[in-house]
C-alpha cells in the first residue's frame, strides 16, 4: 500500500489545530489519519477494523465541538485509536498496550480530552446523561456526545438510558455508528439529503413553530403528530428512537467527512435529546480489514501489503482452544447440550460449535444479563446449557448469576475465560475478581485447572454436575501440552498433592501452580494442587495441617474474599495449629502490560512467590 505524505497530520498536535483547517481539507486529513493508523497498529497490534471505521466520524467531532470542554464518549472504546491520534498522543502510538505505554481504551488519567474510562460495553449514553444533568442551568452549557456502535446498543443499559434521557429531556447528543448496517441499509443522496433537511436551523423551527400552533388544539395536534412519525417511519428508521424521545436523524455516511461537519454544526445548535445514526464501515479504507472485518478486529502485528501476521513465536494450544474441542466433542454426544455466548462466538472459541451445531448455538449480542437468565430458562426445561463468557463479562451478569441460576440449583456449566491476569487490555478486562464474587454464592462450584489437560477434565466435571458449576481458565496457552486422551476423571472437591515435602504446604489454585514448582524444590515444601475453591477439598487440609506449620496460598485473584480466603477461614474456624499466608493479585487495579510482567508486578512471579514465602517463614 501506498503511504501517503502527512502534510497536515504532522501539523496537528491538538484538535485546535484541526479546526483552523478549511471544510475541504477533512477529507485529506481523514487520509492521513486512516494511514498512520494502518501503519501503526501494523507494529503494535491491537483493536484495528472498529478505529478504520470510524476516522472521518472522529476528524468531523473534534472539528465541530469545543474539545476537551465538549465531552465526547465513546461506547466499548476500542474505536477511540483515531481519537488518540488527534489529541496529542500521536507520538505515542507506538507504546499502546505496553507496559507503562497508552492504554487500549480511553482513559481519564491519561488525556483530558478522554471524558470517560470504559472497556465494557453499552456505558456511554448513561454517563452522557450524567454529564448531560450535570450541565442544566448553565450559561454555557457543555456539549455531551455519546458515540455508541459495534453492537453495544443492544445491551440493556444503552436501552435503559436511552429511555431514561429522553424522558428526561436531556441536552445531549447519541450518535449511533452502524458499521454492520443492522438497523437500515439507507444510504446515499436521499439519506443524505433528509438528514441535512431535518437538522437544519430552518426545518426544527418551523416544526416547533408547527407544534406550537396546534398546542392549543389537542385532538388536531395528536392526529398530525402521528401522521408525522409514520410518515417519518416509512421514510427513516427512528420512529422507536423519537417514542423513546429523541428527535432522530439519519442515516447519513459516516466516511462523508463533510456532511458530517455540517450536520454536527447544525445539530451542535438544537437543544434536547438528538440521535443521529451514522453508517459506517468497518475496516474501512483498507482491504485486507474490509473483506474479513471478524478476523481484523483486533491484530496482532502484520505485513501492510498483504495483511498477513508476521511470524513470531509458535504458540501452543490455548484454553479457548481446550474449551473449543471439548465442547463439539461433548455436543456430539449430548444433544441437550447448548452453547450461550454474549457476543463472543470466536472469543470464547465457539466458532466450530456454530457451524456443526447451529441450532444449538446462541449469541444472544453484548447482553450478559440475559445470557445467564437464557441458560436458567433452558436448563428449567431439561436441557443443558453451557454459557461461555470472559471473567470480566461475568461480573456484569452477577444478579442473575445468583438469582436465577444458584438460587435454583440449575444445571448451567460456566465456561470463564479470561480469568486472572490478561496483560495488554489492562484493567478493565482483568479477570482479578470471579473467584471472590462467586465464592460466596450458594450452590455454585468453582474450579481452577493448573493445566489444559485438567481444564478439559473439569469441563466434563462441570458438565456432568447435578448443579451450577463455573470452570475459570486464562487468556492463552501455557507450556504445557494438550493430550485429548490424557485428562483424568476429577471427583468434585478433591485436590491431588504434587509433591511431598516437610513444614510447609503450597496451595496453589489454577496456573500458577507451574510457578509454585520452582518455589517448593527451594524450600522443600508440600505442594498441592488445589483444583477446586468450592468446595474445597477440607479432608486434605485437615491431614495437612497436622505435619506442616504454614500453608501458603496462591492465586490469580484478589486476595479479598478468594480462594485464600476460604482457606483461612476453614483454618480459623476449625482451630487448626497452623499459620497462612495468602499471596494473590494486590488491592489495586492492575495496569496493563504482558501477563508475565503483571504476574511479576503482583509479586506471584517465582521469584516473587519464593521472596513472600522466605519473608513470612522468617
Amino acid at each position: 500500500m501506498k503511504k501517503n505524505p502527512r502534510k497536515l497530520l504532522d501539523k496537528i498536535n491538538l484538535p485546535a489545530d484541526l479546526r483552523k483547517l478549511p471544510k475541504e481539507r477533512l477529507s485529506e486529513l481523514a487520509d492521513e489519519v486512516r494511514q498512520f493508523l494502518i501503519d501503526s497498529v501494523a507494529v503494535t497490534g491491537g483493536h484495528f477494523g472498529s478505529n478504520l471505521g470510524v476516522v472521518e466520524l472522529t476528524v468531523a467531532l473534534h472539528y465541530v465541538f469545543d474539545t476537551p470542554k465538549d465531552k465526547l464518549i465513546w461506547d466499548v472504546g476500542h474505536q477511540s485509536y483515531p481519537h488518540k491520534i488527534l489529541t496529542g498522543r500521536r507520538d505515542r502510538m507506538n507504546t499502546i498496550r505496553k507496559k507503562g505505554g497508552l492504554a487500549p481504551f480511553p482513559r481519564r488519567e491519561e488525556s483530558e480530552y478522554d471524558a470517560f474510562n470504559v472497556g465494557h460495553s453499552s456505558t456511554s449514553i448513561g454517563a452522557a446523561a450524567g454529564m448531560a444533568i450535570a450541565e442544566r442551568g448553565k450559561k454555557n452549557p457543555t456539549q455531551i456526545i455519546a458515540i455508541i456502535g459495534d453492537g453495544a446498543l443492544t445491551g440493556g443499559m444503552a436501552l435503559e438510558a436511552l429511555n431514561h434521557a429522553g424522558d428526561a429531556a436531556l441536552d445531549m447528543l447519541v450518535i449511533l455508528n452502524d458499521n454492520k448496517m443492522s438497523i437500515s441499509p439507507n444510504v446515499g443522496g436521499m439519506g443524505k439529503y433528509l438528514t441535512r433537511l431535518i437538522s437544519s436551523p430552518a426545518y426544527v423551527k418551523t416544526r416547533a413553530k408547527g407544534r406550537e400552533i396546534f398546542e392549543a388544539a389537542p385532538r388536531l395536534k395528536k392526529i398530525l403528530m402521528r401522521a408525522e412519525s409514520h410518515t417519518k417511519g416509512m421514510i427513516v428508521p427512528g420512529t422507536l428512537f423519537e417514542e423513546l424521545g429523541f428527535e432522530y436523524y439519519g442515516p447519513i455516511d459516516g466516511h462523508d467527512v463533510e456532511a458530517l461537519a455540517e450536520v454536527l454544526q447544525n445539530l451542535k445548535k438544537i437543544k434536547g435529546p438528538k440521535f443521529l445514526h451514522v453508517l459506517t464501515k468497518k475496516g474501512k479504507g483498507y482491504a485486507p480489514a474490509e473483506n474479513d472485518r471478524l478476523s481484523f478486529h483486533a491484530v496482532k502485528p502484520f505485513d501492510t501489503v498483504t495483511g498477513k501476521n508476521i511470524p513470531g513465536k509458535q504458540k501452543s494450544l490455548s484454553y479457548t482452544d481446550v474449551f473449543s474441542e471439548w465442547i463439539v466433542a461433548r455436543a456430539k454426544k449430548e444433544k441437550k447440550l447448548h452453547a450461550i455466548t454474549p457476543a463472543m462466538c470466536h472469543g470464547s472459541g465457539l466458532v466450530e460449535f456454530k457451524e456443526k451445531f447451529p441450532e444449538r448455538y446462541h449469541d444472544v449480542g453484548i447482553a450478559e444479563q440475559h445470557a445467564l437468565t437464557l441458560a436458567a430458562g433452558m436448563a428449567v426445561a431439561g436441557k443443558k446449557p453451557v454459557v461461555a463468557i470472559y471473567s470480566s463479562f461475568l461480573q456484569r451478569a452477577y444478579d442473575q448469576l445468583i438469582h436465577d441460576i444458584a438460587l435454583q440449583n440449575l444445571n448451567v456449566l460456566l465456561a470463564v475465560d479470561r480469568a486472572g491476569i490478561v496483560g495488554p487490555d489492562g484493567a478493565t478486562h482483568a479477570g482479578s475478581f470471579d473467584l471472590s464474587f462467586m465464592r460466596m454464592v450458594p450452590n455454585l462450584v468453582i474450579m481452577a485447572p493448573s493445566n489444559k489437560n485438567e481444564c478439559y477434565a473439569m469441563l466434563e466435571t462441570g458438565f456432568n454436575y447435578d448443579g451450577p458449576a463455573a470452570v475459570r481458565y486464562p487468556r492463552g496457552g501455557g507450556a504445557d501440552e494438550f493430550d485429548i486422551g490424557k485428562h483424568e476423571k476429577i471427583e468434585i472437591g478433591q485436590a491431588k498433592i504434587s509433591r511431598d515435602g516437610k513444614n510447609i504446604a503450597i496451595l496453589a489454585f489454577g496456573t500458577l501452580l507451574e510457578s509454585c514448582k520452582k518455589v517448593a524444590e527451594e524450600l522443600d515444601a508440600t505442594l498441592v494442587n488445589m483444583r477446586f475453591v468450592k468446595p474445597l477439598d477440607e479432608k486434605l487440609l485437615e491431614k495437612l495441617a497436622k505435619t506442616h506449620k504454614i500453608f501458603i496460598t496462591v492465586e490469580d485473584n484478589v486476595i479479598s474474599g478468594g480462594a485464600g480466603s476460604a482457606v483461612s477461614e476453614f483454618v480459623l474456624n476449625n482451630k487448626l495449629n497452623v499459620k497462612v499466608k495468602n499471596l494473590g493479585l494486590p488491592d489495586v487495579f492492575l495496569p496493563h502490560g504482558t501477563r508475565e510482567e503483571i504476574l511479576a508486578l503482583a509479586g506471584l512471579s517465582e521469584d516473587g512467590i519464593l521472596q513472600a514465602v522466605r519473608e513470612f517463614v522468617k
